[in-house]
């Protein structure tokens, strides 16, 4: 089975995003692009736990709801979160009800005001994960030996809810790696995009 289907614009897609337009938006636009920045950075890792035994169409219809319910995922401000603001998110409609993936939000906030304090920056700990050379067939795992070492480190530090299947998504929507099907039309780009993306920690940032 090809790893792609024909987008309503007659291009070749990932299977994964079918026909649904905010998939297809999604796809084109954000997974496999490169991110630097610390909040977004913050965003995906928790909207990847959250979206954990659930359809990724689910989060993603989501988001704004949880980006509102959570201070757009300003960790500086989810860490100072009370039991209080635990309970307002559980009353909270517009996002996934969970309590241990809601405190994990809040624990982890705090986890990254350390790791920021320790590394500089939440990029430019996560981008030392980016496998080296070329990977297997785009979309044929999910794991891999850099997203699994990038769990055991997290959880090594008191993170939770960041186990190596999570990881390995997350890496794949952040940029980390590029695993769009071979013959998909947007491989392409992303890749460009990777190849003009520096690198937060590199010598020349």
């Amino acid at each position: 089975m090809s790893g792609t289907i024909t987008g309503p614009d007659g291009k070749p897609r990932c299977r994964w995003c079918g026909h649904v337009p905010e998939l297809i938006g999604y796809h084109d636009n954000e997974w496999g692009f490169p991110v630097g920045d610390d909040r977004r950075l913050f965003e995906k890792l928790c909207l990847e736990s959250f979206q954990s035994g659930l359809s990724w169409r689910t989060i993603l219809a989501k988001r704004d709801h949880f980006r509102a319910a959570f201070d757009r995922f300003d960790f500086d401000r989810i860490a100072r979160y009370t039991e209080r603001d635990v309970e307002r998110l559980l009353g909270n409609k517009g996002i996934v009800r969970h309590r241990g993936k809601i405190e994990a939000v809040i624990n982890n906030a705090r986890r990254a005001q350390e790791l920021v304090a320790r590394e500089g920056s939440l990029a430019a700990f996560l981008w030392r994960f980016e496998p080296d050379g070329r990977r297997t067939k785009p979309e044929t795992a999910t794991t891999s030996a850099e997203s699994i070492a990038l769990s055991k480190e997290l959880k090594k530090h008191g993170w939770t809810f960041v186990g190596p299947t999570t990881m390995f998504a997350f890496m794949q929507s952040m940029g980390l790696i590029n695993d769009h099907a071979e013959d998909c039309a947007i491989r392409a780009k992303a890749e460009l995009a990777r190849q003009h993306f520096r690198r937060p920690g590199s010598d020349d940032a």
